[in-house]
């Protein structure tokens, strides 16, 4: 398989490892390069897929569930669906490896983080500025952020991202919609 990376402005990359499907059904596995530390994912959950982040180098803390894990080289930190998680970098060139099970669309939400960042349609934080591009972000995500009733995330952002493909806002960073 090609090499295929994703770059972000502030030197985060994102690097494709291995996709497929094994006896426990499909992965998608990914090697995040963190340069500078900080917030990497606040608190979400999904409701189906399941993460696992490796660290290689350097050294992340996690919440998930309440608890509180700092993790460095070696160290595997799970996220179970339904499980709420966030985490943070600590130190500067800290390296991750990230299985996400199943992948449904996260390397797509990758991807079109990525061209929201270099486009510089997104802020410092890496939040998107336009509520359109991050209704399709939270779409894509196949989650929900903690701490908002799932049924109103779906009615605000679900309905975004609906307008956004009805507009021809989507087709702009994403392409054609899928017919499916």
């Amino acid at each position: 398989m090609p090499e295929r990376v994703i770059t972000f402005r502030n030197g985060h990359r994102v690097t494709v490892l291995d996709e497929g499907t094994d006896d426990t059904g499909p992965y998608l596995r990914l090697r995040h390069e963190l340069p500078t530390p900080g917030r990497q994912a606040g608190p979400h959950w999904h409701p189906v897929l399941t993460e696992a982040w490796t660290v290689q180098q350097g050294r992340l803390a996690f919440r998930v569930d309440g608890q509180e894990i700092a993790a460095g080289p070696g160290e595997t930190v799970r996220a179970a669906a339904r499980t709420v998680h966030e985490f943070r970098s600590e130190v500067p060139d800290t390296v991750l490896d990230h299985e996400i099970r199943p992948p449904l669309r996260h390397l797509e939400m990758f991807t079109l983080w990525s061209a929201l960042d270099r486009a510089g349609a997104t802020t410092r934080s890496g939040a998107p500025r336009n509520p359109l591009a991050l209704a399709l972000l939270w779409e894509l995500q196949d989650g929900y952020l903690a701490g908002i009733p799932a049924g109103i995330q779906r009615v605000i952002f679900g309905g975004l991202a609906a307008f956004a493909r009805r507009t021809g806002y989507a087709r702009r960073w994403i392409g054609p919609a899928d017919p499916n």
